[in-house]
């Protein structure tokens, strides 16, 4: 008996190149675009093990848990790195870039997160990235949780290896990731005599191999299910409209601040101003004594179908976060958060204004 998730014909190299050349075009990037078999710590980890030579120097950029865990990696590498950390309910901004790079000259490769959406801040890539190119260091931007949300064009902002997954704002899977390459990254990737070669992580192999080869004959049997699921979602996002998309992105932040302030108990947004707040996830911290873990389990009791989780680590207590991502950037889906977190903050004793959140949502939302 056949089955539609099982018994799928296979992804020939030609179908593996056409779906390449869609995420270029998404990113609107003449610089080379690979697709890596895996979720998006996959293309994050290799770009830097090949692009960060033992000894080299580095800034990382630290504005939330991923910008620390590049730092990790970094350091790994033998690295010396240089960590420029500002408040998680903040952005960086391209003046404190231009002020770390001043004071370390020798710096070859910069890291930054676009938008963090475990702490709810974006970053602004285009001033920063300014800041970069004058300096003449290699750039490298996870930009897994920003494309579809926001604005994502590596070229136009000088972004050497720029990494995207699916399964946020695009609404795609989570099993299969991209980067985009610049023709000067790949140069320090072959210099590096310790980057990775023969091996999973190995960029230098997909550039020898397929990009180099024609993209005619791939390195292994590619996912189909994750394949065929990421050109959907392309797709999809192509008929929608990229602007559309992420307009949906930016009203289900705007209406999930402005009804989180309305709706009141004991919550208010994490990030403090509303132009460093990231359009995949609205974050909200907890106040009076409230437990955001407690919180969010009473909310999902009410409606288990809404995207809630608290934060993570050190912000377990404190953070709710929203993720208003992909399918979920809805008005329907806010209004519904907002319900949950409303009545388990009614059932914790707390005074809640739901028809004002209400209100804010709708005043903010128009419609759909």
């Amino acid at each position: 008996m056949t089955h539609p998730l099982l018994d799928l014909s296979p992804v020939t190299a030609v179908d593996f190149a056409r779906i390449e050349q869609k995420v270029a075009d998404l990113l609107s990037t003449e610089q080379d675009v690979v697709i890596m078999q895996g979720e998006a710590l996959l293309p994050l980890e290799a770009c830097i093990r090949a692009g960060a030579p033992r000894g080299s120097s580095a800034l990382n950029i630290v504005t939330g848990p991923y910008g620390q865990t590049f730092g990790n990696w970094l350091r790994d590498c033998g690295a010396d790195v240089v960590d420029l950390a500002v408040p998680f309910h903040t952005a960086v901004t391209a003046d404190q870039v231009r002020e770390a790079l001043a004071a370390h000259p020798e710096i070859g490769f910069v890291s930054l997160v676009h938008a963090e959406a475990a702490t709810g801040n974006t970053n602004p890539v285009a001033e920063i990235g300014e800041v970069v190119r004058a300096h003449g260091a290699l750039f490298y931007l996870d930009a897994v949780a920003s494309v579809g949300a926001e604005p994502v064009t590596p070229d136009e902002w000088g972004v050497d290896m720029c990494i995207v997954g699916a399964q946020k704002a695009l609404g795609g899977p989570a099993g299969v990731s991209a980067v985009s390459v610049s023709a000067r990254a790949w140069e320090r990737f072959a210099a590096n005599p310790d980057a990775p070669r023969a091996s999973y992580l190995s960029l230098l192999d997909w550039k020898a191999r397929w990009i180099d080869g024609g993209r005619k004959a791939l390195m292994f049997a590619p996912a189909q299910l994750e394949m065929l699921s990421l050109e959907a979602c392309l797709e999809r996002i192509g008929a929608e409209g990229l602007d559309a998309v992420m307009g949906r992105h930016a009203a289900a932040a705007a209406a999930t601040r402005a009804g989180a302030v309305a709706l009141g108990g004991g919550i208010e947004p994490f990030v403090h101003e509303a132009a460093d707040a990231a359009p995949v996830a609205t974050t909200l911290r907890v106040t009076d004594g409230l437990d955001a873990g407690e919180l969010v389990a009473k909310a999902l009791a009410l409606d288990p179908s809404v995207p809630l989780v608290a934060g993570g680590g050190a912000l377990a207590k404190e953070m709710i976060r929203v993720n208003h991502y992909g399918t979920d950037a809805t008005r329907e889906v806010v209004l519904a958060a907002l319900a949950a977190l409303g009545g388990a903050l009614e059932a914790l004793g707390r005074t809640v204004d739901p028809a004002s959140a209400r209100t804010a949502v709708t005043e903010t939302w128009p419609g759909e």
